[in-house]
C-alpha cells in the first residue's frame, strides 16, 4: 500500500512538472535588439528617445531611454524582432509608456530598414539637407522710425535673406521644408553661447519672436532674424555687435524644452565684418548629424 501511495505521488509531481513546462514553451519568446547610435544629445527632463520597430506596417514600442551613451540593449518579443521590417527613433514626451498600440510621436529623428540583422539609421526622416545654403545680411530696421534715415547701427541685427535694391528683402536660405514636429530656429553664437533670433518654417516670412528687436513698431523684413538691443539675457551687453560672432541654423524638435540648440544644425558661418546691402554665407555643416545601426 505504501508503495501504491508513493507511486501516485511521483506521478502527480511528473503531471505537475509536464505542466508548467508546456506553459513555459507557449509563452512568448524574447529577443535583445542593440542600439549602436552616434551623434545623439541628451534632452532634458521633459522628453526621452523611443525606439519602435515596424512589423506589418504597425509600430510597436522597444522601450524609453534618456543616456546617450552605447550600446544599449532592449529585450523585446523575438517574432515581433525577426519580422521587423524598418527601425524609428522618436522623441517623445516623459512619463509616457510604448505600448503596442502606442504610435510615435511626429518627432522622428532617425530610421532605417533591415537588411538580415542591421538597420542603418540616419535623419532622412527629418530632411536631406545636403544641398543647402544660406545668406544672411546685417541691418537694424527695428529701432528706425519708417521711412526715416539708415541709423547707421546695422552691425546690431542679422537677417536671413537676401537684400534688395528696391522693395523688401527676399528669402536667403535654401532648405528642405520640413515634416509634422519640427521647425528651423536661427542663432548667433558668441564666447557667452548661443542666443536665438527665433523659430520659424517659412523662409519668407518674419518668425515667432522679436523679443529683442527695438521699439519703434518696426517689424522688420518678411525673412527671418532679429535686432538685438532690448532684453538682454544675463551675461549678454545689448547692443550686440554680430560682426565676427557665428551665425547657426538649426532643427528643432516641436514642442522644444530647451533654450540652447538641438544636435541637428544643417548651416554654420562666420558672420563678416560688412552691414548690407552684403551677404554672409551659411554653410551646410554635416558634423552635427546622428546616425547608427540597430542590430537584432
Amino acid at each position: 500500500m505504501m508503495i501504491k501511495k508513493m507511486f501516485i505521488a511521483v506521478l502527480t509531481i511528473g503531471l505537475l512538472a509536464s505542466s508548467c513546462s508546456n506553459d513555459d514553451d507557449n509563452a512568448p519568446s524574447t529577443a535583445n535588439l542593440s542600439l549602436e547610435l552616434d551623434g545623439l544629445e541628451a534632452l532634458g527632463d521633459d522628453f526621452v528617445y523611443e525606439g519602435w520597430i515596424i512589423v506589418d506596417g504597425d509600430p510597436v514600442s522597444t522601450g524609453t531611454f534618456t543616456s546617450v551613451t552605447f550600446p544599449q540593449s532592449f529585450t523585446v518579443d523575438a517574432t515581433q524582432l525577426e519580422n521587423a521590417t524598418t527601425f524609428v527613433l522618436s522623441i517623445e514626451p516623459a512619463g509616457e509608456t510604448g505600448t503596442a498600440a502606442a504610435t510615435p510621436a511626429d518627432t522622428k529623428i532617425l530610421v532605417g530598414d533591415f537588411s538580415g540583422d542591421r538597420a542603418s539609421v540616419s535623419t532622412a526622416i527629418v530632411g536631406d539637407f545636403t544641398d543647402s545654403w544660406g545668406l544672411a545680411f546685417l541691418r537694424t530696421p527695428t529701432d528706425e522710425v519708417a521711412g526715416s534715415a539708415n541709423n547707421g547701427n546695422d552691425e546690431n541685427g542679422i537677417w536671413f535673406g537676401t537684400p534688395q535694391m528696391t522693395g523688401a528683402p527676399t528669402a536667403g536660405l535654401g532648405l528642405p521644408v520640413l515634416p509634422a514636429g519640427w521647425k528651423y530656429e536661427g542663432w548667433v553664437v558668441n564666447s557667452v553661447g548661443p542666443l536665438t533670433t527665433g523659430t520659424f518654417t517659412s523662409f519668407t516670412t518674419v518668425d515667432d519672436s522679436n523679443d529683442f528687436s527695438g521699439t519703434e513698431n518696426n517689424a522688420g523684413p518678411p525673412v527671418p532674424g532679429e535686432d538685438f538691443f532690448n532684453n538682454e539675457p544675463a551675461g549678454f551687453t545689448f547692443p550686440l555687435d554680430v560682426r565676427g560672432l557665428t551665425a547657426v541654423i538649426s532643427v528643432e524638435p516641436d514642442p522644444d524644452n530647451s533654450l540652447a540648440p538641438f544636435t541637428l544644425k544643417p548651416l554654420v558661418g562666420v558672420i563678416g565684418q560688412d552691414v548690407a546691402p552684403a551677404t554672409h554665407d551659411l554653410e551646410y555643416s554635416s558634423a552635427s548629424f546622428p546616425s547608427g545601426f540597430a542590430i537584432r
